[in-house]
């Protein structure tokens, strides 16, 4: 059996596309993050900087779909030497602690080979800089809960589920599904604050009869 919550935890994430550049010894570094919640939308996103930036020399990426323990991540040096390119710039991106991000360096040669080390420090920093001016916001820690309900409490506690919508939309807590047989069960999910709250209005509206199910 199950816990009767299911809790997924919450995680930053790019709020906007956001850009920052750097210079040196005449190429220019073009650092560019965004939000992307698939490997597929990552590789379009890159697609698409590509078209929009032809005539660039390189376009170095890194990217971290999903966060923590379930995160897909990938790079590239795109033709930059083994390691100076894609590597830096997805340390940068572990390093920031969000989820569902990619992050492109975009680089015109300015006619100046950097070595090697300077080619790290370069991505490093334009990874570095496009990141500090990232907005993020915050996937909301989501929790399910499924409860049954004598029927002569359903009708209230419907009504306690819409009002507390009504007054705060933005932590609903929704009813994923209903099955009616003894009595009524409800699956909820919502913000996990939100189901605890709607969890306690259910017990006064009850008497207590609520009854939390273990979900296999």
């Amino acid at each position: 059996m199950g816990s009767d919550i299911g809790v997924s935890t919450g995680y930053l994430y790019p709020a906007a596309e956001s850009t920052a550049e750097i210079s040196d010894r005449g190429s220019r570094f073009l650092g560019i993050c965004a939000c992307v919640e698939s490997v597929p939308a990552a590789r379009e996103f890159l697609r698409e900087l590509r078209g929009r930036y032809a005539g660039a020399s390189h376009h170095v990426y890194a990217f971290a779909v999903g966060h923590g323990a379930s995160v897909t991540h990938g790079m590239s040096d795109d033709g930059e030497p083994s390691g100076t390119g894609g590597r830096p710039v997805l340390a940068v991106v572990q390093g920031a602690g969000l989820g569902d991000l990619v992050v492109v360096v975009v680089r015109w040669f300015g006619g100046t080979k950097l070595g090697t080390g300077g080619l790290v420090r370069a991505y490093t920093q334009a990874a570095q800089q496009v990141l500090a001016v990232t907005p993020t916001l915050r996937r909301v820690q989501t929790t399910t809960l499924v409860v049954r309900l004598p029927y002569d409490r359903y009708d209230p506690c419907r009504e306690a589920l819409r009002r507390a919508a009504e007054k705060d939309p933005e932590n609903a807590v929704c009813v994923v599904d209903e099955v009616f047989a003894e009595d009524a069960t409800l699956h909820l999910c919502g913000p996990e604050a939100a189901v605890e709250s709607i969890l306690a209005s259910f017990r006064d509206l009850t008497s207590g009869r609520v009854v939390v199910v273990d979900v296999p």
